[in-house]
């Protein structure tokens, strides 16, 4: 019994590091398909309205109207 419980343990430990590794690895790839994504509507000829909105509520919050000094 105890080297079953020994066995239990590592399993569980390398299970839970595997487990989160995976985890982050999926978040970040998310997270840079959504980068890669903003720099690519940033750099079209026509930006899509949700761009537009979105610089819209980012330059009201800053206080700008878009123009550099």
């Amino acid at each position: 019994m105890k080297a079953f419980g020994s066995a239990a343990l590592l399993g569980f430990g390398i299970g839970l590091v595997w487990g989160v590794g995976c985890a982050l690895a999926l978040l970040y790839s998310i997270y840079l398909a959504g980068y890669r994504k903003a720099v690519e509507e940033s750099q079209a000829e026509t930006k899509p309205k949700r761009f537009l909105d979105a610089l819209e509520k980012l330059r009201r919050k800053n206080g700008t109207d878009g123009k550099s000094s």
